[in-house]
């Protein structure tokens, strides 16, 4: 299994892009900056890299746990990871240029608004993870222990 520290890391840096970048483009004239959009792809990058990670390392091994409220729980991450995921790309595909990198922004109200949204929903995944998730882990990881 994946170490909490990184999870935690990948969080705490996810968490903290998210803060500085909702932070810049409240600003107009900061959404053409290099720096606004140099945060937006680091953002978006680390977003897809944890939910995949979670999706493989975490949730792949739970799938196959025995006990069915377990696999219930990996049910549930993964199905709304890939709600997440289907949310998430439409939003880059309309708010962003990947070929030009950079934010692609003809109605700031509703780029604001989405991306609010989207930055929303990515930390309600994450404080998910945070408090259903992770413990139920160390919780089995405990039993395995115990066992051993």
């Amino acid at each position: 299994m994946v170490a909490f520290a990184q999870l935690h890391a990948q969080n705490h840096k996810i968490t903290e892009l998210s803060n500085v970048f909702l932070y810049l483009v409240r600003d107009r004239s900061m959404c053409d900056t290099d720096v606004t959009c140099d945060v937006f792809f680091d953002l978006t990058n680390r977003v897809k890299e944890h939910m995949e990670l979670v999706d493989r390392e975490i949730c792949g091994q739970l799938i196959s746990h025995p006990d069915r409220s377990v696999k219930n729980t990996a049910n549930r991450f993964l199905s709304g990871s890939t709600e997440i995921k289907r949310i998430f790309n439409a939003y880059v595909k309309q708010w962003c240029s990947q070929k030009r990198r950079s934010l692609t922004i003809d109605d700031h109200p509703s780029f604001l608004q989405d991306t609010e949204q989207m930055f929303a929903l990515v930390m309600d995944r994450i404080q998910r993870e945070t408090e259903h998730l992770y413990p139920l882990i160390r919780k089995l990881e405990g039993d395995d222990k115990q066992v051993a």
